[in-house]
């Protein structure tokens, strides 16, 4: 007669499977993050004089066995965002390079061991930065010259026309861009207030207390001005933000947006956008740029400002397993794709080298 198994052991043996199957799950988990972050497109870091110093970049290009490509230059929007956006920018370039295009991109000054400081840059120091990347790009043998485009997202929307009447571009792409800094300002307030329920006394306190700012921004006030008349309290802001707010307060792209005239244009905006008054937005646009028929505007209602789904911003948890497990369902349907076919289009007009 078999003799029944000892307890511990039954508890041991019961242990270990538990073991063994966290791990396969976790092996299976970890593989599947893996190839979903595994993107069709080269990757190369490259490094890009400019002004004295480097710009740390990454230069994506597509796997299709052509020795030239065109390509998208990337403009960051507001904060000190990385090469990638933190891994955000490589949906879009695997979508570029699906249509044939490569996409460069570099850390702003100051992020991930760059040198100098993005706080301390105008709105025009952005657009030489950019220029200047954009003549490193026309003298590799692997770009087309004749291809290269802008692709831009908020703050960018002042940087965007810049660039284009720097230097010849064939094609941009602006994503929730702003007009003007200040009009943006008063919106995204104001948005944000209706989105917290505010009540009509806090809605008064605070206009009024962005109305001492502008104040303060037009009688160039100091940082410690800020602060006193502020009641002491600095609320977040710091020197370095004072500063560049004060440099860069009276952004507007409407006249710039000439630039761009005659030049195809891919106009990007959210139906959720707290930032940008994407009406506001339409409207000068269309009125500077529509003439020319070059203009094609993309409506995302599910979008926030980001165009990332409504659905996961609003949650945490969603968005960053999303990020980890599916990271093109990130973006709000049809952006990835419309971004493509817009290259696509594009490229129908031009030429590559096979």
């Amino acid at each position: 007669m078999r003799r029944k198994p000892r307890p511990r052991r039954r508890e041991l043996r019961t242990a270990v499977w538990a073991l063994v199957t966290v791990l396969l799950v976790a092996t299976g988990l970890a593989g599947v993050v893996l190839w979903q972050n595994s993107y069709d497109m080269d990757e190369q870091r490259v490094s890009i004089r400019h002004g004295g110093h480097t710009l740390n970049g990454v230069l994506a290009t597509p796997k299709d066995g052509r020795t030239r490509h065109g390509l998208v230059v990337y403009i960051h929007g507001d904060g000190p965002v990385d090469a990638t956006h933190d891994d955000g920018y490589r949906p879009m370039w695997e979508a570029n390079a699906e249509a044939g295009y490569a996409s460069l991109s570099w850390d702003k000054p100051g992020v991930a061991g760059a040198p100098g400081d993005w706080l301390a840059q105008s709105m025009d120091d952005r657009a030489d930065e950019a220029a200047a990347a954009i003549a490193w790009a026309r003298a590799r043998p692997d770009i087309d010259g004749d291809r290269i485009g802008l692709w831009g997202a908020s703050q960018a929307g002042w940087v965007l026309p810049k660039v284009a009447a720097r230097t010849p571009v064939s094609f941009a792409i602006a994503v929730s861009p702003a007009v003007n800094w200040l009009r943006q300002g008063r919106y995204n307030l104001l948005a944000e207030l209706r989105a917290d329920g505010a009540s009509a006394a806090r809605t008064d306190a605070e206009i009024a207390r962005s109305d001492t700012v502008r104040r303060l921004l037009r009688r160039h006030a100091t940082f410690e001005e800020y602060v006193r008349t502020m009641g002491g309290e600095a609320d977040g802001m710091t020197a370095g933000r004072w500063r560049f707010i004060s440099r860069n307060h009276t952004a507007d792209a409407t006249q710039d947006l000439r630039a761009l005239r005659g030049v195809p244009v891919l106009l990007t905006l959210a139906g959720h956008d707290v930032h940008v008054d994407t009406a506001d937005t339409e409207r000068v646009y269309r009125a500077v740029l529509d003439d020319g028929g070059a203009l094609t505007v993309r409506h995302h209602p599910d979008a926030t400002h980001s165009l990332v789904k409504q659905t996961l911003e609003q949650s945490e948890l969603r968005i960053t397993l999303t990020a980890l497990f599916a990271p093109r369902s990130l973006f709000a349907d049809g952006f990835l794709d419309g971004q493509r076919q817009f290259l696509e289009e594009l490229g129908r007009g031009g030429s590559a080298t096979p």
